[in-house]
């Protein structure tokens, strides 16, 4: 039961006649009378526990995209049902307008649609329902939770969609398929043409010359149907906020490009979230249904508060290929971790696969780094300096390894990875 101001209202109008008449009788008086308006409007309130309540489903929705939610109330008793409802979305949810006044005549119902603009990428929950009914008087209200779950899932925005046209393009000249053509790209034969002056002469095919009156030579394409093994930190450090936005999401942001650009390439592309255990997996799937199952997979993630288990990598790329692939490792290279066990477990990569680590830079580094008025912006820029060079001096180890490195800001990196593939393709090393 839940008190409403009318009732403290009306309470206080009662302290007129005990002032005007001071006896107990009054008072006793006043109190039943208020005791027997609240217990009748109570009475002539609908039963909340009565209510059919239904939710439709949500469904999927991108991140800074709007949704609805939609609760039907049946009201199947023989009182109108006069209420304030509350519908639990957690915050990052962004309910617009969660809670709402209600009337449903008896035999009845009415739709309830709370309005949600999400703030965070996940599973987002309403596990229940508040109704509170009050009687015609509205002087007090019978109040209810019921269970009702409800869950959307919002899913990565992929931002980074923007730069998959251009980087089509690059592919399919490398590929053949634009008018620009690339003489020597690639190492799988792709047709036989006439020779023209500035070809390769190791190209030319001399038994198709010997058949035919003219040169002719072999064209080549870049390789298909290679192994993309992408491996996403989910550890400590993906959930460090750079630019104000989590590690772990920029590094979505620059999977879901390269391995929509990878599939539309020919490659098949495998995707693990890895932190100590296995978080996600999404293997080569038909044409068209990669990054639906990309972004499904995805959106549920988040960084763990534990280490990387460095040594395990390894074996769970040996359990998605076992051949040569290029393995893209998406992590941090700082914090101690890289002399611990990132150059340790590249290195025993690099003999097999074509390794590219890919990391996301603070760009405050670079600010940090030019400021220098007061004394300590002196000590930041030192500060700044000091960890630009440790990231330098990691990458340049790891290119020792035989590892491409790519270190970008956020908004840079997911083309900069994209570009780093389409010169390995390019350069047959895939």
């Amino acid at each position: 039961m839940a008190i409403t101001g009318r009732f403290v209202l009306l309470a206080f109008a009662g302290l007129a006649p005990v002032l005007l008449f001071p006896a107990w009788s009054t008072v006793w008086f006043v109190a039943a009378a208020l005791l027997i308006l609240l217990a009748v409007d109570l009475l002539m309130a609908a039963s909340p526990a009565q209510l059919i309540l239904n939710r439709k489903e949500l469904g999927n929705v991108t991140l800074e995209s709007n949704s609805e939610s939609v609760v039907m109330v049946t009201n199947p008793g023989r009182r109108k049902l006069r209420a304030v409802i509350r519908d639990a979305w957690q915050p990052s949810a962004g309910a617009k307008n969660p809670v709402q006044r209600l009337d449903v005549p008896p035999s009845e119902r009415r739709r309830l649609s709370v309005h949600l603009s999400p703030t965070r990428r996940g599973d987002l929950e309403a596990p229940h329902i508040t109704v509170r009914s009050y009687g015609p008087l509205r002087l007090a209200a019978r109040q209810r939770t019921r269970p009702l779950p409800g869950r959307l899932r919002v899913l990565p925005p992929f931002h980074s969609k923007r730069h998959l046209p251009s980087k089509l393009r690059k592919l399919r000249e490398l590929d053949g398929k634009a008018a620009v053509q690339i003489r020597g790209a690639g190492t799988e034969f792709d047709s036989l043409r006439d020779y023209v002056r500035g070809d390769d002469v190791r190209s030319i095919d001399w038994r198709a010359t010997a058949r035919r009156t003219s040169v002719v030579v072999r064209t080549w394409r870049p390789e298909r149907d290679r192994r993309v093994v992408i491996v996403l930190d989910t550890s400590r450090t993906a959930a460090a906020r750079i630019d104000d936005e989590p590690r772990l999401d920029t590094g979505i942001e620059a999977a879901l490009l390269l391995a929509v650009l990878a599939e539309r390439g020919g490659d098949r592309v495998d995707f693990l979230a890895f932190d100590r255990r296995l978080r996600a997996r999404v293997e080569s799937a038909s044409k068209g249904n990669m990054l639906g199952q990309l972004v499904q997979a995805m959106a549920p993630l988040e960084a763990e508060l534990i280490e990387l288990d460095w040594q395990q990598i390894p074996s769970q790329v040996r359990a998605v290929s076992a051949h040569r692939s290029l393995v893209v490792l998406l992590t941090a290279l700082d914090g101690g971790a890289p002399e611990e066990g990132l150059l340790p477990m590249v290195a025993q990569l690099s003999r097999q696969h074509v390794v590219v680590v890919a990391s996301v830079r603070d760009p405050l580094l670079a600010v940090m780094k030019e400021e220098r008025t007061t004394a300590s912006q002196v000590f930041r820029a030192a500060a700044a300096e000091r960890a630009l060079l440790e990231r330098g001096a990691v990458t340049a180890q790891l290119r020792q390894l035989g590892a491409e490195v790519v270190d970008a800001e956020p908004l840079e990196l997911p083309p900069l990875l994209a570009d780093t593939y389409i010169r390995l393709k390019a350069a047959g090393r895939l």
